[in-house]
């Protein structure tokens, strides 16, 4: 049995940056949502939390997970479950981009603090920032 310890910090967004997940119940929900689902798919999701149009999952890949595998189930299986739900007046969808980063285990506690201290960052900073403090650390990716 291989032993793998890959963790990943995942961020994506909604449909056209729409704030869907306009109140703190509606993301509490749509969090626990997501991580009880993915752990009943074998993706074990350390820490998700978001804000009202972006949600960060710090994710522990398994031996046969991709990082794309991981990032479809979750957005393709929430999204279903969210307009199941009715619980926004539109349809609501994530977007097809998403970003994705390596975490080291010695800074884990760190981006769990990040991720679950969303709504208190983003009383000081929008996404479109955060966004563009992601990419100018990490870059541009591929």
């Amino acid at each position: 049995m291989p032993f793998i310890k890959i963790y990943v910090h995942l961020v994506f967004t909604t449909k056209n940056s729409h704030p869907f997940l306009d109140t703190a119940d509606k993301r509490s929900k749509v969090w626990k949502h997501i991580k009880e689902n993915s752990l009943k798919k074998d993706v074990h999701i350390d820490c998700v939390n978001g804000y009202s149009q972006h949600c960060h999952c710090l994710v522990s890949l398994g031996a046969n997970q991709t990082i794309a595998q991981v990032a479809q189930l979750i957005k393709g299986e929430s999204s279903f479950w969210i307009n199941k739900k009715e619980m926004t007046q539109d349809k609501f969808g994530w977007q097809t981009e998403y970003w994705a980063v390596s975490v080291s285990e010695s800074i884990i506690s760190n981006v769990r603090r990040y991720i679950w201290n969303q709504e208190q960052h983003h009383t000081k900073k929008t996404y479109e920032e955060e966004i563009k403090e992601f990419i100018d650390k990490y870059g541009e990716g591929g």
